[in-house]
């Protein structure tokens, strides 16, 4: 049987994990407007450059780079989001159970803020890795045309 002192090691091993999970969702979302201002560069000006040069197989291998960085990105902030959500939850229910509903609003900000952070850079990385699957399809497509 787990006895209580497993319990609180679990606790504030779990515990331990909140600051860097919103720091990674800090920078995840630093990560998405980066990206996004390199999407943007990519589609006014870098795809026309990569098609006038007429490498396919550079295409292909930085389209899958690109591609591979956007979908991390529109899958693991999320999770993070959740994540942080979750861990500032059980010390605020345990201090409702104590009287302190301020300690529970405190956590429950917390973890509704990690839930929007989390989501943006998850949306933002969804966002950019579709319109850049159908932009390098579209150049590659005109590769092949054009060859």
């Amino acid at each position: 049987m787990i006895d209580n002192q497993t319990y609180a090691w679990l606790h504030d091993g779990v515990s331990f994990l909140l600051a860097p999970a919103l720091l990674a969702l800090l920078a995840a979302c630093a990560v998405a407007a980066v990206e996004a201002g390199i999407a943007a560069g990519e589609r006014f000006s870098g795809l026309k450059k990569l098609r006038a040069a007429g490498n396919a197989a550079h295409v292909q291998a930085l389209a899958r780079h690109r591609l591979e960085r956007a979908d991390l990105l529109a899958r693991i902030p999320p999770m993070l989001g959740l994540m942080a959500t979750i861990i500032p939850l059980g010390p605020g229910l345990a201090a409702l159970g104590q009287g302190n509903p301020a300690q529970l609003a405190s956590a429950v900000t917390v973890a509704f803020d990690a839930t929007v952070l989390g989501l943006v850079a998850g949306i933002a990385g969804l966002v950019i890795g579709k319109l850049r699957r159908r932009w390098y399809e579209e150049t590659l497509d005109a590769m092949e045309h054009a060859a």
